[in-house]
């Protein structure tokens, strides 16, 4: 921990990627591209970025309460209604290579939601979890079907448009801290959003990644979001659809027990 002498802010250092020198500049854009959207949740501040390492302002982790997440549920569709320039659209600005977590994946902007999120965020990742032996058989023939489903756009809806996403929505990469409605207002929680994968893509894909995990107080989240938006009807079918990426991407880190349940996610999608 530090103390940044000019703006007061307790900080924190992440340093020493592989991937640099774009790893710790594609998470600040992110960040950036994500405060940016009006009446969005608050986001992590980005103190100072270069090749090496990011600098961020420290939070101090708080437990949710039921109406901080209902806030945070109004303030997530806000962000996501900020809007993306396209489908796989990467943050406003960014040209560098794309993440999550540690791993690369593509941000090629396209016309259509389900070749998109088929072919850059499911795909390579069944290509690693085939390779490291966790997924094979029945099982790979099933996750395959349900790609080339999607891919094909037959999950796609007119009235969908780009959203703004976080992108890597887990419930870790929501902080809970401190926050104050002004001066001699009562203090209160508020979410706080880190480690984002920013991206133009589906707002349910956020959702779903935060059912997938165990967002704590789930059902007020969702109720602030469609108090905000409401979701298109069937959209808790479709949760399998839009879980398929985190499930490929933990298949690929993780092992056979996420392979189990990508497959599984994808019998679910064959039946939408």
């Amino acid at each position: 921990m530090s103390d940044d002498a000019t703006s007061r802010t307790r900080t924190f250092v992440k340093r020493g990627s592989r991937h640099v020198p774009d790893f710790f500049r594609h998470e600040a854009a992110g960040l950036a591209w994500l405060a940016a959207a009006p009446g969005g949740p608050r986001v992590v501040e980005v103190v100072g970025v270069d090749d090496d390492e990011i600098t961020l302002e420290r939070v101090d982790d708080r437990r949710a309460t039921p109406d901080a997440a209902r806030r945070f549920g109004r303030s997530l569709a806000a962000m996501h209604s900020a809007g993306a320039a396209a489908w796989g659209a990467p943050a406003d600005g960014w040209t560098g290579r794309c993440f999550i977590g540690n791993r690369e994946q593509s941000c090629r902007p396209t016309d259509s939601w389900g070749e998109f999120y088929a072919e850059q965020r499911v795909r390579p990742f069944v290509r690693i979890a085939v390779d490291l032996g966790v997924l094979d058989g029945a099982d790979l023939a099933v996750v395959e079907r349900a790609c080339d489903r999607v891919a094909a756009g037959e999950l796609d809806h007119p009235d969908d448009s780009p959203a703004r996403l976080h992108g890597d929505l887990w419930t870790g990469n929501v902080l809970w801290a401190s926050s104050s409605g002004g001066s001699g207002a009562a203090q209160g929680v508020e979410a706080v959003l880190i480690d984002p994968a920013a991206h133009g893509g589906h707002r349910e894909t956020d959702l779903a990644m935060l059912a997938l995990f165990g967002a704590p107080h789930l059902g007020e989240i969702l109720a602030g979001y469609e108090e905000a938006h409401p979701l298109r009807p069937g959209w808790r079918d479709r949760v399998p659809l839009h879980q398929l990426h985190p499930l490929a991407t933990h298949s690929a880190g993780h092992g056979a027990g996420y392979a189990v349940a990508l497959a599984d996610a994808a019998r679910a999608v064959l039946r939408l």
